[in-house]
């Protein structure tokens, strides 16, 4: 049987938008994990999270840009912003954690290292670095611990901000009553801890990636830590999931029998197979063994390395069966339909991989611009030497 809605209207584009926004979240919060609650071991990474979440959040909207049929006239949403749209609130969310969070967060860190630039570089760089100032030239100390509790005061206002920037997404399908597959409170809290859990593992590979291409040697003490929180985060969003179709089953309302047959049809590749044995089994049976095993650290960075990977596969499968297997079967649960992936077309692979490669361009050219590995001469300062001790009075 067919149903009454033959073609889906969210593409793999769609998937992609809550991935990415996903990614940028949690990468932010393990960032939070350094500057506002002062642990020390994911301090290699604290940096690196930041220029991931920047990268990602630059190419979170273009997905949607994407699938729009006019995309020039999104502005509109902000010249008349309509305050009851949970959709068209995302732009005003979006400008806010990039320009007001984000941005600003990143340009405190790195300031001293801009200065130190502006004055030293040459050609282009140093026009550059001089821009990149905004005629801030001081670096007294008292004005690096201005600049750090204002960051601090930045990132603990990013927290709910990121909360907000992913959290909303889930809240959208969520409030979808029409669709069983989505109507349910705890579908924000699921986005939310999974985009955790997402972006933990993110910046691990990258941080694996980063370190093996500059042939920095791997921090032991942070790559466990960074084990200990994806998992911790791993299982209590496994946890929420599970709790999430509990509910479900105990409700058994009319729509059940119509979301078993998905998933022990249409969806039981991608969401069984992918999202539940491969992207959530595997990689908790992993990290679990690094936490309860003493193993080698060779083993660790393997087992780390794989869970990392295959998190993300589940992860991303776990938003393909959200927006795409919440669609293919009819309103009236008496039909279903398939999604046929076309390649080079506006909402096809093509751009899709494009859009999954864009955000590792632009984080590549933010590293080279913004190393996240220079060393910490003065506290939480990167390049700047110590200031010289005052000359004893006569």
């Amino acid at each position: 049987m067919y149903p009454n809605e033959m073609e889906l209207q969210w593409s793999v584009l769609i998937v992609l938008y809550p991935f990415i926004t996903g990614l940028v979240a949690g990468a932010f919060i393990l960032a939070s994990l350094e500057r506002v609650f002062n642990l020390e071991a994911v301090r290699p990474t604290y940096r690196l999270a930041l220029l991931t979440a920047l990268a990602f959040l630059i190419v979170a909207p273009l997905p949607l840009q994407l699938h729009l049929g006019r995309p020039e006239r999104s502005i509109e949403m902000f010249l008349t912003p309509h305050k009851s749209s949970a959709m068209a609130m995302f732009g005003f969310v979006y400008l806010w954690y990039l320009l007001a969070v984000l941005v600003i967060e990143i340009w405190l860190e790195y300031r001293p290292y801009i200065v130190e630039r502006a004055r030293s570089a040459a050609g282009w760089s140093r026009w550059f670095y001089r821009a990149a100032t905004l005629g801030s030239y001081n670096l007294s100390p008292r004005a690096l611990r201005i600049d750090d509790r204002v960051g601090r005061l930045i990132t603990v206002v990013g927290i709910p901000s990121a909360f907000l920037l992913h959290g909303y997404v889930g809240f959208i399908f969520g409030s979808i009553k029409a669709n069983p597959w989505w109507s349910t409170p705890l579908m924000p809290i699921v986005f939310l801890f999974s985009a955790i859990v997402s972006g933990i593992a993110a910046v691990l590979l990258i941080y694996f990636v980063y370190c093996l291409a500059r042939g920095i040697p791997l921090d032991m003490p942070c790559l466990d830590a960074m084990g200990k929180f994806l998992f911790y985060a791993f299982v209590v969003d496994f946890g929420l999931e599970m709790l999430d179709l509990v509910h479900r089953n105990y409700e058994a309302d009319e729509s059940l029998k119509t979301l078993s047959f998905m998933v022990e049809t249409r969806l039981f590749g991608s969401q069984v197979v992918l999202q539940i044995i491969v992207g959530t089994l595997a990689p908790l049976l992993l990290l679990g063994l690094t936490q309860l095993l003493s193993l080698t650290e060779a083993a660790r960075k393997g087992l780390y390395a794989t869970a990392g990977a295959l998190t993300l596969i589940g992860i991303f499968a776990m938003r393909w069966n959200v927006v795409i297997g919440g669609q293919l079967f009819s309103k009236s649960f008496l039909g279903y339909t398939t999604y046929k992936m076309e390649f080079a077309t506006r909402e096809g692979l093509l751009p899709a991989l494009v859009l999954i490669v864009l955000p590792f361009l632009i984080l590549w050219a933010l590293v080279r611009i913004f190393p996240p590995m220079l060393e910490y001469d003065t506290g939480r300062t990167p390049g700047v030497k110590p200031a010289a001790p005052p000359e004893p009075e006569s």
